[in-house]
């Protein structure tokens, strides 16, 4: 399937039902469908062949996502990029990735001007919202184009390239067939609850996770409500407004949501299904939310194997007796059925159940390679299988377990200590809204375990004290021997922790 199979299968169990919201506009299925066809037109005019590269550049707007699915119909490759981005990154992915024409929205027209002398290979600009000096508004760029329809076929089955979201170096352009998005939705649709016509909210950037996740919503003709810009309040004013049943926000968002005075469960009764994910969750945050949002629902990926390696359905947050299952909440949830994974040691070999080791993964899932990049595409497809850079076990129950990325790992008087497993630790104080834990050279120790905590608003830490609470649950030897507190933590555009520049500003601080 390709993008626009999602949006008429949609569109055939009812043309007229809302497709795209936002502000209270509706943009129905007949009218993406038709706006669908005039940007296929307008790519063909602008002499995008087949097969080139198309960018768009803009934050959560219905036409700039509607404009996906032109793409898909001129049988181009969509480009997204991440609105946060800085001017370098941008002109690294659109220069890297062969982008022949740039979709993008006024507010970012500066930093568009500024880097388009650079980009030789950009053969055109399309600004969203505005008639610009140096490139025509979407509206003129589209005058004369009828929207009778049309489409043209692929040269091959590439979607999409995004860019690695990684906190080092410079992005790395994974190519995504329109096969892994299709095992993706399969995924999607054969593991977690969907009950009726789905509505979904979409606070989180279309460029990531919550843009794909909005294939899965359209073949079952769902509504996508989109949101500009992440603000908790509202959020939860819209989920009552359109009776929302699926969404999805990362811990960190998560934890803002359950610290909002306007929280309050007897308002989220439409909800089915809400997602978390792409960073580790304080296993008592998500009991917290559990018992005061609803049917919380983890999934486990990365842009090279999107989204679902693993999932865990709302149900199996829960033991048989209905009490929450504590134990398993910590995990990523079970291997998704259409992925095969294994840990993996450093010598190709395949370990047994409860071992720890690299995660590995392959099937239809797995990306065709990254862009332009044999060497990093061999490195991460060694001995077979895609290598997640994760470090983790599978219990006896199936249920994968992360510990770590491989190169947070710390040795520390000889011991190996997996950094996600203190983070856990620190998680579990009433006082502390997030953390990260790093390693640093020590003249002692080989390297001391570091712990970066941001505190709950209004509470304080002692450090002292919260060295205790860990040592309680997991040893000294897994104890920080240095706390830091601070309001807040450096991440990336996404949300990650910049574990980077934490070891770069307490290392400069302290002549490591």
């Amino acid at each position: 399937m390709r993008f626009i199979d999602y949006l008429d299968k949609g569109a055939s169990l009812g043309a007229d039902a809302p497709c795209l919201t936002m502000d209270g506009h509706d943009l129905s299925y007949r009218e993406v469908q038709l706006l669908s066809y005039r940007v296929a037109r307008g790519l063909a005019r602008s002499g995008i062949a087949a097969g080139e590269k198309v960018a768009i550049l803009s934050g959560n707007d219905p036409v700039a996502f509607a404009c996906v699915f032109g793409i898909s119909r001129a049988g181009a490759v969509w480009c997204p990029i991440n609105p946060r981005n800085e001017a370098a990154e941008n002109k690294f992915i659109l220069d890297g990735f062969d982008c022949s024409l740039l979709l993008f929205h006024s507010s970012f027209a500066p930093m568009v001007e500024a880097v388009r002398p650079e980009l030789p290979k950009l053969r055109a600009l399309v600004c969203l919202d505005a008639e610009l000096p140096f490139a025509p508004s979407f509206d003129n760029w589209l005058a004369g184009l009828d929207d009778d329809p049309y489409q043209r076929e692929t040269i091959d089955d590439l979607a999409m390239i995004p860019g690695t979201g990684g906190t080092t170096g410079k992005p790395k352009g994974v190519m995504l067939s329109g096969r892994n998005i299709e095992t993706m939705t399969a995924l999607t649709l054969m593991g977690y609850p969907f009950r009726g016509r789905p509505v979904y909210l979409a606070l989180a950037p279309l460029t990531h996770a919550a843009g794909v996740l909005c294939f899965p919503i359209m073949t079952l003709g769902g509504r996508i409500v989109i949101m500009h810009h992440p603000d908790i309040g509202e959020f939860l004013d819209l989920i009552a407004r359109y009776q929302v049943t699926h969404t999805f926000l990362p811990p960190t968002v998560i934890y803002m949501l359950l610290d909002h005075p306007k929280l309050d469960r007897d308002k989220l009764g439409s909800l089915q299904c809400f997602w978390y994910g792409a960073a580790p969750i304080s296993a008592s945050r998500l009991a917290e939310a559990l018992q005061r949002i609803g049917p919380m629902a983890q999934l486990f990926g990365q842009t090279e194997a999107p989204m679902m390696i693993s999932m865990m359905a709302p149900g199996e947050h829960y033991n048989a007796d209905g009490t929450i299952a504590m134990e398993r909440l910590a995990s990523a949830g079970r291997i998704s059925p259409l992925v095969q994974a294994g840990i993996m040691d450093d010598d190709g070999h395949l370990l047994p159940s409860g071992a720890r080791g690299e995660i590995v993964v392959r099937g239809s899932l797995v990306m065709d390679g990254y862009y332009k990049n044999p060497q990093a595409t061999a490195e991460a497809s060694a001995h077979g299988w895609h290598h997640t850079g994760d470090i983790g076990y599978i219990d006896d129950e199936g249920y994968l377990y992360i510990v770590d990325r491989a190169k947070d790992m710390i040795i520390t008087g000889g011991f190996n200590v997996y950094s996600i497993e203190v983070e856990n630790a620190l998680r579990a104080h009433e006082a502390v809204q997030d953390c990260a834990v790093i390693g640093l050279a020590d003249e002692k120790w080989g390297e001391r375990i570091v712990a970066v905590v941001q505190p709950r608003a209004g509470q304080q830490i002692d450090s002292a004290a919260l060295a205790a609470f860990v040592k309680a649950q997991i040893g000294s030897v897994k104890t920080p021997k240095q706390i830091e507190v601070w309001d807040d933590l450096p991440r990336s555009k996404v949300g990650k922790v910049l574990k980077p520049d934490i070891r770069a500003r307490l290392s400069d601080r302290s002549g490591d």
